[in-house]
């Protein structure tokens, strides 16, 4: 089991700014407080099938920014193959969740294996911590963890999507999530996973980040203290870091680790 939360999740996805961003961080809190749980009630629990399940998600969800299809619908009416007979059906049942659940059937079929109503209550789907749920239902019914286990983003792309659309995003996601896994993974196996302070990174807040920023200011780091690890704070931290002799490419994938009482670099 590697701890996961949606600390990770921001990791990955792109940044946005505006209304885009807010549904990006409403998605990512809410989906994320049961990110863990989730995950290991469907054996979603290795750095690779985690690193491809939300690589794929983020890819599917446009960067976790939506868990509704941008488009009104109106393609899928009268698609009897997804349950689609009645007028209005496509739109009702248009996609929606981080793989995006579409059709009267499939609605009433996820529905009723996760024991909620989505056919009387279609927009439900969008809710971020079920719509969770529906796509690792999705993922255990096509079976993609064997594919995850061979690192083969091919095959899980030909199950999500029936094609290869999007396969340069998808493995670029994919990429990016191997790598802020690997710290995680690499301090359970040392056994330090037990220690209860928080991994701090860039975008955290909270009282953690005061802490950190608390102690960071006596040590003569030119930072504000507001509980926001921000660009700002990592850049000027970063500046230091340099001046210890502790840099080592972080602009690219090698980002240093904080931690309430430490600064690695990784």
């Amino acid at each position: 089991m590697i701890p996961v939360d949606g600390t990770v999740t921001r990791e990955i996805a792109p940044r946005f700014s505006g209304k885009m961003a807010e549904r990006q961080a409403e998605i990512i809190k809410e989906a994320g407080q049961v990110l863990q749980a989730t995950l290991d009630a469907y054996e979603i629990n290795t750095r690779l099938r985690i690193a491809h399940f939300l690589g794929q998600t983020c890819h599917e969800s446009a960067g976790f920014r939506t868990t509704e299809e941008f488009a009104s619908g109106a393609a899928y009416e009268g698609r009897k193959d997804l349950g689609n007979v009645k007028k209005g059906d496509g739109r009702l049942y248009k996609g929606r969740g981080l793989l995006q659940l579409t059709g009267l059937a499939n609605y009433a079929e996820y529905g009723k294996a996760l024991g909620v109503d989505l056919e009387n209550n279609p927009a439900m789907a969008a809710e971020p911590a079920l719509s969770l749920k529906i796509a690792c239902e999705y993922w255990k019914r096509r079976k993609l963890n064997p594919d995850c286990d061979r690192d083969d983003i091919r095959a899980t792309t030909r199950r999500i999507n029936g094609g290869l659309n999007g396969l340069e995003d998808r493995t670029n996601y994919i990429r990016k999530a191997k790598e802020a896994l690997a710290p995680i993974e690499g301090i359970q196996l040392t056994g330090a996973v037990s220690d209860p302070r928080p991994v701090l990174r860039r975008g955290s807040t909270g009282a953690a980040v005061g802490d950190l920023q608390t102690m960071l200011s006596k040590l003569k780091f030119a930072l504000a203290i507001d509980q926001d690890f921000g660009q700002e704070t990592y850049r000027r931290r970063h500046r230091r870091q340099r001046n210890l002799g502790c840099d080592r490419e972080s602009r690219g994938k090698h980002e240093p680790v904080v931690t309430s009482a430490r600064i690695s670099c990784t």
